[in-house]
């Protein structure tokens, strides 16, 4: 299943869909046990390397899920490919019963689909969340390092809701795994004794919903 015809320029696509048929800006090799993704600076991609299947997917210009900036340069680079670039992460439809833990602990989710999510961050609307989010985090620091969590899960949970996802997926009562990428600052004030001392909890979300 792909979406691609949502007026924000929102997608969701199934993850064997996406290696077979990638979208404008992608490559997609295999070489030996792996799939080789390259991607052009056009698009910021938040995935790890991970396994599916048979197979390892790496996304060789990916800035992985958890992104460290560590000075103001970092920072406002990042802070004006995220208002203007194509983002890409990867997203598990998981059963939902098997999130619950269990009187031996956590319970590995079951994962029934993967997804690739991609949002226009240029798009009006989600220029102006992400905006205001980071302007509100900055504002809400003093020098400090912090880490600031988007989070995309309301976007799926849209999706979900409106019937675009596979109807034989949806009676497992499925919930989204994964559906957000971290950028964590590290500043250099040596003021900042919470983060010399591995104390600092300045931690942010920034939840973005989809418009239409």
């Amino acid at each position: 299943m792909t979406i691609n015809t949502l007026p924000n320029g929102t997608t969701v696509t199934e993850l064997g869909q996406f290696l077979k048929n990638p979208p404008e800006g992608f490559t997609v090799k295999t070489v030996g046990s792996a799939y080789q993704v390259q991607c052009g600076e056009e698009n910021l991609v938040f995935i790890d390397k991970f396994h599916s299947g048979d197979f390892d997917v790496v996304f060789q210009n990916s800035l992985g899920r958890k992104l460290k900036m560590h000075n103001l340069w970092e920072y406002t680079s990042m802070r004006k490919s995220l208002l203007s670039k194509r983002i890409y992460v990867l997203v598990s439809l998981c059963e939902q019963n098997m999130l619950e833990a269990s009187k031996k602990g956590p319970i590995k989710p079951r994962v029934l689909q993967e997804y690739i999510l991609s949002i226009n961050g240029g798009n009006p609307m989600m220029k102006w969340q992400i905006e205001k989010g980071l302007d509100w985090t900055i504002s809400s620091v003093a020098g400090e390092s912090y880490r600031v969590e988007i989070d995309l899960s309301e976007i799926l949970q849209s999706l979900a809701a409106e019937g675009l996802i596979a109807e034989n997926l949806m009676k497992y009562n499925p919930t989204w795994k994964d559906a957000s990428f971290i950028l964590k600052y590290y500043s250099d004030a040596l003021f900042d004794f919470p983060h010399w001392f591995g104390r600092s909890k300045r931690s942010f979300q920034l939840r973005l919903i989809r418009n239409t």
